[in-house]
């Protein structure tokens, strides 16, 4: 979150264009991060793709509500894995018009 709202030594950091969030992090757990980012000001128009092992309807009914951008449940299979990596790639970079940093 530091690195997203440019605090400390990040302060000059470039903005991401999109953020991958995995759900299950060490430190802190991936909903609360889409939380914080859906809910600040200078953050929220950054999409974000949960980007995650779960495929629990809860999990990615919760997702949605805390306003996700897309919901991918990861593959196992390395080869599947690059396959959707490089999809995300296809859409997000090359088919969406993203916002405009600020």
């Amino acid at each position: 979150m530091e690195f997203l709202r440019k605090e400390g030594g990040y302060a000059n950091v470039p903005r991401p264009d999109i953020i991958l969030l995995d759900l299950n992090m060490p430190r802190k757990d991936g909903r609360e991060v889409l939380l914080e980012v859906k809910s600040d000001e200078k953050l929220k128009s950054i999409p974000v793709l949960v980007l995650t092992s779960s495929s629990a309807e809860q999990d990615i009914a919760s997702a949605y509500s805390l306003h996700a951008n897309c919901y991918i449940t990861k593959p196992v299979d390395f080869a599947r894995f690059k396959e959707v990596i490089n999809s995300i790639k296809t859409f997000w970079f090359g088919n969406v018009t993203l916002p405009p940093h600020e």
